[in-house]
């Protein structure tokens, strides 16, 4: 057993305090300054208790996660860092049996003391326990030094010259040793960090880059195609200094593009070289190099150095790296927690080459090679050679054939006889398998064990080899296309990408949450692969908000309240777990839909009497606007608005059409949505399809407007102002102050822009304002009180919870209506007075009007978007062959 002295910590873990009131993290508009946070970490030292053991703990990227482990750190208490939501979690605890397990529970840490004394035999060196990327799930861990992780921090300091002014956004996990890089680094030099787990895609994202003055942010090379997607080239982002590159490679002329990118709007890209076997990083490209040489990672890191050992049998040398922050070495079980120093230097496993400018090339893999017919393969070549193609690749294999996974839609076999050609191998020996997207590991690299089971994995169901992605993703990726009806999904599209819009949410929701177990925030701009089931998946109600990983999810086995206390064991738990089984969470913006589409018809039919309520599905629709319409590039994004707003009118007007044809209360202009502005003023049966007339004339008014790219730039930044800019813009008609046309429902640009306000709030004092405003024209928009009343409470329903408990046996039905709450809607005029007839009592002969009215709008709705799918792939498939008959011309 180890000695219970405490031993000297990591010294910038511990000597936090010295910074002061500096700003030193912020994480859900809470921010703590240095002092306060030395403090935090204190009190979790203590809390740990005296002695030094064995601690654990599930590091998601929140406050009580970056305390405990500063605190571990500054204490000497080695750290085995758990992945959040992961199921390797739990097996790594069964492996090393930590004598404390920390996790996160309704925003704070909960500590499972397991013993007072370890049981380990812990060597005084010992820091941190990182998994190799790759080696998730294995008992494996690379073991640190407190020497090597401060050595490590100071000299990515040095060369990002990071000063108290910067701000680092922390896109990566601090599970994962690149992001963990960040927090180190920046804490050490008394700059600040966002601490934050939304994806470069989410438009909350870009809000707090601005709101908290972010500076940097640190990117693997799937994040670029996600700053693709998202229209980033055209974005403003005034603070940002410096975007980092680590965790694989990337393409020379992805390097190339974003370093010009950079250099026009005032920020550098450092590319980066390292692995978690030195600590986090071993070299980096100096901005100003990136230009003339995007295929070198740099030069050895302040402190480090190279050397090239070359390789028996290989026309090629090893890279070999020496510094301080070089592992002590690996652990395989508990027993080589004790063991000391076994590794000086690191022999990287990569192929490297100097060039004259000083600046290292890795040029292979030395793992990366199979020997196949007596040729000796390089992976990574192979992979290069497809991408001179115009090829995205992932290459693995044995010594019987090349297997590689290749994404999208591309002649495999030609392709395979071309590989086969340029490597000098039988054809036979080099099998490709099409994918929708590379298989990835949680850090984004490639999965190349997944891609290597793709030659014994057969095909499966759908055409597609098995074995390419989990089944989450799978399901993910079925889901989409089939409620978006797109023929391809990539593994960075996400739903919003793809075209998805209010009309598709709901749908793509419902089946969502069973496939994945839970339904994570944010869903709708996430890349499908980072979409996929959580292992430790109950329903989201039962979880703790605040919790690490998923929403649903429960932590790794083992995990406990405080003093070794299971949670849910309580007494009278049993109450609370019925009734979660009893309700679920859905979605505010679903469950008003429905109720209002229920409250219209019934209204109208005069069933019962609910006014107010279309008023609130237009602030709905303000809500969906700024969550589905808001991302990606603006002339992908005009597009995206114009499909949106045909899937409304298409249908709209082909019953409207109908009506004009077979009865007398309609006329021409009502067909083609202008009644509100060429037909009569003031309520009549001509005003009926008022609410679609004036949705539609908003949505293609912001359209253009947003194709304007001044506007598109100002939108994106201050996506919220924009929203209360609409609101302010109609209060001069709410109020009388200028003459509306339409006295009988009032303006309604002001309940879409606080819709809209209300998706863009991210802090208290934004929603707090949204509902002054909301509190200040509701009375105005009605003389009538209780309908002004209705819409109020559904703007601030709307605005302040964003789910809403009902019985989970009314999801899919309520799913349903909301899907279909437009053709409801827009069918309910010809279908309730077929009832009129009907010899039954009135009040049933009503009753039965409104079940038919919303059974017959759901009818339409399931077979019009059957329709409007097949009529968009027609459209698609056609445009594809015009292309492929005009690109040979053109050569």
């Amino acid at each position: 057993m180890t000695t219970e002295t405490k031993l000297a910590g990591v010294p910038f873990a511990a000597d936090l305090a010295r910074f002061g009131d500096c700003p030193a993290v912020s994480a859900h508009g809470r921010s703590l300054s240095y002092r306060e946070l030395a403090r935090q970490v204190e009190d979790m030292v203590r809390a740990f208790g005296p002695g030094r053991r064995l601690i654990a703990l599930e590091a998601g990227n929140t406050l009580p996660a970056l305390v405990s482990y500063l605190a571990a750190l500054s204490s000497g208490n080695p750290l085995l860092i758990l992945p959040a939501g992961d199921s390797a979690a739990a097996a790594l605890v069964a492996a090393y049996d930590p004598d404390v397990v920390v996790s996160a529970s309704d925003g704070e840490a909960v500590l499972d003391v397991r013993r007072q004394q370890t049981r380990h035999d812990l060597h005084p060196e010992l820091a941190l326990l990182l998994s190799t990327s790759g080696s998730t799930g294995s008992p494996k861990l690379v073991r640190l030094s407190a020497d090597g992780i401060q050595a490590n921090a100071a000299a990515i300091a040095e060369y990002l010259q990071l000063r108290p002014s910067d701000t680092a956004a922390t896109t990566l996990p601090l599970s994962y040793c690149y992001g963990m890089s960040v927090v180190n680094s920046h804490l050490l030099a008394g700059a600040s960090l966002a601490l934050t787990d939304l994806s470069v895609v989410d438009p909350c994202f870009w809000d707090l880059v601005r709101r908290e003055h972010v500076t940097s942010f640190a990117a693997v090379p799937y994040t670029f195609d996600l700053l693709d997607r998202v229209g980033f080239k055209d974005m403003e982002v005034p603070s940002l200094r410096y975007i980092t590159q680590a965790g694989g490679r990337l393409a020379p002329d992805r390097v190339r593009a974003y370093a010009e990118l950079g250099r026009r709007q005032g920020w550098d890209l450092f590319v980066m070289y390292g692995q978690t076997e030195a600590t986090a990083r071993m070299a980096y490209l100096p901005p100003d190099q990136a230009l003339e040489r995007p295929e070198a990672i740099g030069v050895p890191i302040p402190g480090g150095s190279f050397r090239l050992e070359p390789v028996p049998g290989l026309d090629a040398s090893e890279l070999v790296y020496s510094g301080p922050n070089v592992m002590l070495g690996y652990a395989e079980q508990p027993a080589d927690l004790g063991l000391g120093r076994v590794v000086t230097e690191l022999r990287t496993g990569d192929l490297a080459r100097r060039g004259p400018d000083g600046l290292y090339e890795i040029v292979g893999r030395r793992s990366r090679f199979v020997k196949i017919v007596g040729l000796r393969v390089d992976l990574g070549q192979v992979e290069r050679m497809l991408a001179d193609l115009g090829v995205t690749a992932a290459a693995a294999g044995s010594d019987d054939a090349v297997v590689a996974a290749v994404e999208g839609d591309h002649d495999v076999a030609l392709l395979a006889k071309t590989l086969a050609q340029g490597l000098g191998l039988p054809r036979a020996a080099v099998d490709l398998y099409p994918v929708e997207a590379i298989p990835r590991l949680g850090n984004g690299k490639p999965d190349y064990p997944a891609v290597a089971a793709l030659a014994c994995g057969g095909e499966a169901d759908d055409g597609g080899p098995a074995g390419v992605v989990d089944a989450g993703s799978d399901d993910v990726r079925r889901i989409f296309a089939e409620v978006l009806e797109v023929d391809e999904v990539a593994g960075t599209d996400s739903f919003v990408s793809l075209g998805g819009d209010s009309l598709s949410y709901v749908a793509a929701s419902v089946r969502l949450e069973r496939a994945l177990g839970y339904l994570p925030g944010g869903w709708h701009l996430m890349p499908v692969c980072e979409l996929s089931p959580s292992p430790h998946v109950v329903p989201a109600a039962v979880a703790p908000p605040g919790s690490a990983g998923p929403p649903g999810s429960t932590g790794p086995s083992g995990i406990a309240g405080p003093s070794g206390t299971a949670s849910g064991t309580a007494s009278g738990n049993w109450v609370r777990r019925a009734r979660r089984r009893l309700l679920a969470p859905m979605e505010t913006g679903i469950v008003l839909r429905v109720v209002a589409i229920i409250a219209i018809v019934s209204t109208h039919i005069g069933f019962f009497h609910w006014q107010g309520t279309a008023h609130v599905l237009m602030a709905v629709a303000g809500y969906n606007f700024a969550r589905f319409q808001l991302s990606g590039e603006r002339t992908e994004r005009f597009r995206r608005h114009l499909r949106s707003v045909a899937r409304i009118v298409v249908p709209s007007v082909a019953v409207i059409a109908l009506a004009f044809a077979v009865t007398d209360k309609y006329a021409l202009h009502n067909v083609f949505l202008l009644n509100s502005l060429v037909g009569p003023a003031g309520w009549s049966d001509y005003s009926r399809f008022w609410f679609v007339e004036v949705l539609v004339h908003i949505l293609l008014g912001l359209a253009l407007l947003l194709a304007v790219p001044a506007v598109d730039r100002a939108v994106r930044r201050w996506p919220w102002a924009f929203g209360v800019a609409l609101v302010l813009v109609d209060l001069p008609l709410l109020f009388g102050l200028v003459e509306s046309r339409y006295p009988g429902q009032g303006p309604v640009l002001w309940l879409f822009g606080l819709g809209w306000a209300a998706a863009a709030s991210r802090t208290l004092w934004q929603r707090s304002a949204v509902t002054v405003l909301a509190v200040l024209a509701a009375p105005a928009s009605f003389d009538n009180p209780y309908r002004s009343a209705t819409i109020l409470a559904g703007c601030l329903i709307l605005l302040w919870l964003p789910t809403l408990r009902v019985p989970r046996g009314l999801h899919r039905i309520m799913a349903l209506l909301a899907s279909a709450s437009l053709y409801i809607y827009v069918t309910h005029w010809l279908v309730y007075p077929l009832f009129d007839s009907v010899d039954l009592f009135e009040r049933a002969d009503k009753g039965l009007a409104v079940l038919a009215s919303l059974a017959c709008g759901v009818l339409y709705w399931a077979g019009a978007a059957r329709a409007m799918g097949a009529a968009e792939r027609w459209i698609k498939r056609r445009r594809s062959l015009s292309r492929a008959s005009v690109e040979p011309a053109a050569m």
